[in-house]
């Protein structure tokens, strides 16, 4: 059983830049509404190095070197230590990026992708105005960093393209939910740990949440901020949530958008990611049938149950590609997952649909191929492999079969499509090291209000977890938008982006509650 979140989640960010920019994606361009030039000289300040203890003065009081890289942005690199706990053991590097204010500079925002495991550099480098609205790149210096492990940071590193090639998208020889299936999956899940452990330069154990919201810190510190002025997208709602918990004193104007609850077991995060994007389907399954132009016809159940037709066609028979790759049940349902993050890939979908039901696997290798970072048979991002390190150091391992049997029952009730797609070993189980976080609740007492965002029918981070998160937190306020896809900050909801940016800009704090339609 897989007891933690399913890997092919492991964009939850949607990447926030995305899927809904794919109409962009997918033409092969670059998505950047950055102007090139017009950078402002740079204004340095000092460290904020107030309380620090002895030891960790060295990396709370270094001055950075900022460089032009390009489009009005400036790159540096911040040194921290490998392990918190032991600050002389070793360094890493967290790449940094920053666009500086239009306007006057009220301090730094920054910002994270989600995953675990996007780039927070290549979201703001090409993303910028998708990832902040306007009025917030005009006050702020907005900042996209690399966690630890992640990106152009000190990286878990595990494959060359091939050996992800064959991990990713392999096909098992044996027939699905067998014995023989599960020792195949479990097999390849080993040597891929075994390669991450082995090329990735003794960082695995320490590419964790709460060290990464340690280093959050450090990066507050050195942009010369008393407080951390976040926005946090999907997973990055944990990591401020984190954040807020260890330094509540230290934690400014926080928004969380498309949260994660803290306190539910991996077992339940992927029992209600897979209800999710089972009811995501279905509304998509609908707007297909209702636009006269969809693959399939009849009832939503009845466009659903030759879905589940055409993904057992696939995975009996899988469909060969252009490049000599063969299409797979899997492949198929991560191309299918990755277009349900946004409503705006959903023409995407039904093109995929369309073509798979004639054979053709071209545009679902697309939406897959996306997902998982690939261009041009080459990965530009090493997203795979941090998310599988920290959700193998974050999750507590789950060992108890009739909760896992539960979980498996309400996932075949609830999500049929999804369901035979879903479940498989647990790749954590034979990661190198054991796991060191814990699940539970965060109250982050002592800090100021925090925003939580929720969309109601967000297949990655289920509406019911920005509720749980926002009574969780001592100060939590909940905005909810009502709508289709993964977070709600900057997707044309003029009643979420103005309560967000009036609490960045005048510390405004929305009303506990507020419903957006």
């Amino acid at each position: 059983m897989n007891t933690r979140p399913a890997s092919r989640l492991r964009r939850a960010v949607a990447v926030v830049a995305g899927l809904a920019a794919a109409s962009v994606a997918l033409s092969g361009c670059l998505y950047s509404m950055i102007p090139e030039g017009g950078s402002k000289p740079a204004v340095t300040k000092a460290p904020d190095t107030e309380g620090v203890a002895a030891d960790l003065l060295p990396y709370y009081g270094q001055t950075l070197s900022w460089s032009d890289c390009g489009s009005g942005f400036d790159c540096t690199e911040v040194t921290a230590p490998l392990d918190w706990e032991n600050p002389q053991s070793g360094e890493i590097s967290l790449s940094v990026v920053r666009h500086r204010a239009s306007g006057t500079a009220k301090g730094s925002l920054l910002t994270n992708p989600g995953g675990p495991g996007a780039s927070g550099v290549d979201l703001i480098k090409e993303s910028l105005d998708y990832a902040v609205g306007s009025a917030l790149i005009d006050d702020y210096d907005v900042i996209g960093f690399d966690p630890r492990g992640v990106g152009q940071s000190t990286a878990v590193t595990c494959y060359d393209a091939a050996d992800m090639d064959a991990y990713l998208y392999g096909i098992p020889a044996s027939p699905r939910g067998s014995a023989e299936w599960e020792s195949e999956l479990l097999d390849a899940h080993k040597k891929f740990a075994e390669a991450c452990d082995a090329n990735s330069g003794g960082i695995l154990p320490y590419i964790t949440t709460v060290n990464a919201a340690r280093d959050m810190d450090l990066l507050r510190a050195v942009l010369g901020d008393k407080k951390l002025n976040y926005l946090g997208y999907s997973y990055g709602t944990f990591l401020g949530a984190t954040y807020a918990q260890l330094y509540p004193e230290r934690a400014g104007r926080l928004v969380l958008d498309g949260a994660i609850d803290p306190a539910v077991s991996g077992l339940d995060v992927s029992a209600t990611q897979a209800l999710g994007f089972e009811s995501a389907l279905r509304a998509y399954m609908k707007s297909c049938l209702d636009s006269g132009e969809c693959p399939f016809n009849g009832t939503v159940d009845e466009a659903m149950t030759d879905l589940g037709a055409l993904l057992a066609s696939v995975d009996a028979t899988p469909l060969k590609n252009g490049d000599g790759r063969r299409l797979g049940a899997d492949a198929l349902m991560t191309g299918i997952i990755a277009a349900l993050y946004s409503e705006d890939s959903w023409s995407y979908l039904t093109q995929a649909l369309d073509e798979a039901l004639q054979g053709d696997p071209t545009t679902a290798f697309l939406l897959a191929d996306f997902y998982n970072g690939r261009e041009d048979g080459v990965y530009v991002d090493n997203s795979s492999e941090a998310f599988r390190a920290y959700n193998c150091m974050d999750y507590p391992v789950e060992d108890d079969p009739a909760a896992e049997a539960a979980s498996k029952a309400k996932i075949a009730e609830g999500a049929p499509t999804v369901a035979p797609y879903w479940e498989g070993p647990d790749a954590c189980s034979v990661w190198p090291y054991p796991p060191t976080g814990t699940r539970g609740e965060i109250h982050a007492e002592g800090a100021g209000p925090i925003v939580v965002i929720g969309t109601t029918n967000d297949p990655a981070t289920p509406y019911e977890w920005a509720e749980s998160l926002a009574a969780q937190l001592d100060e939590g306020v909940l905005i909810t938008r009502v709508g289709e896809g993964h977070t709600g900050y900057n997707k044309g909801n003029s009643c979420v982006d103005e309560a967000v940016d009036a609490f960045f800009l005048d510390g405004t704090v929305p009303q506990d509650g507020l419903r957006c339609e």
